[in-house]
């Protein structure tokens, strides 16, 4: 079970709004370049940020390049998942791979600074602050199983390979 906050955000939310571009430079420092993430769409999400907190967002979340820091960041900022109305399916993918669900459901109902619930498993969301329950898309089995694991390398490293 995942429990935090919800940080609110529209649509469209590239992979630029979450990495700016200046900061490439930072790429092999990602502790550091997580400091910057979401600067030019919300300069106070760090300070906000806790861990566990869910980047809550509208439509297309992660379009853009294929930044597969994008997704790193956001995980090393604190963000135990993202729900989405829909996401980039490069930016799903490199989520899936570092251990960061992203969660495609209706997010018209979760206001910004809401308490969230959210059952992997079951593929429900409780918010706590208003009492809706939302289901999310089922996350396959495969899946399920690399974002227990942490991401894909750890699962690889742990297994070899996919079990069956």
């Amino acid at each position: 079970m995942l429990r935090g906050k919800a940080l609110k955000y529209g649509d469209s939310i590239s992979t630029d709004h979450i990495q700016p571009g200046r900061y490439n430079y930072l790429r092999s420092n990602l502790t550091e370049l997580a400091t910057h993430a979401f600067e030019d769409v919300d300069s106070s999400f760090i300070s906000r940020v806790r861990k566990g907190d869910f980047v809550v967002a509208g439509k297309n979340f992660g379009l853009g390049s294929s930044r597969e820091h994008a997704p790193i960041i956001i995980k090393l900022a604190g963000v135990s998942a993202v729900l989405a109305k829909s996401a980039a399916r490069i930016f799903f993918r490199n989520a899936i791979n570092v251990g960061l669900p992203v969660l495609i459901c209706d997010t018209d109902r979760i206001s910004d600074g809401d308490d969230l619930e959210v059952d992997l498993e079951s593929s429900i969301i409780n918010d706590l602050s208003n009492g809706v329950q939302i289901s999310f898309n089922k996350i396959p089995v495969v899946m399920l199983d690399i974002l227990n694991e942490g991401g894909l390398v750890p699962y690889i490293n742990k297994y070899g390979d996919y079990r069956i």
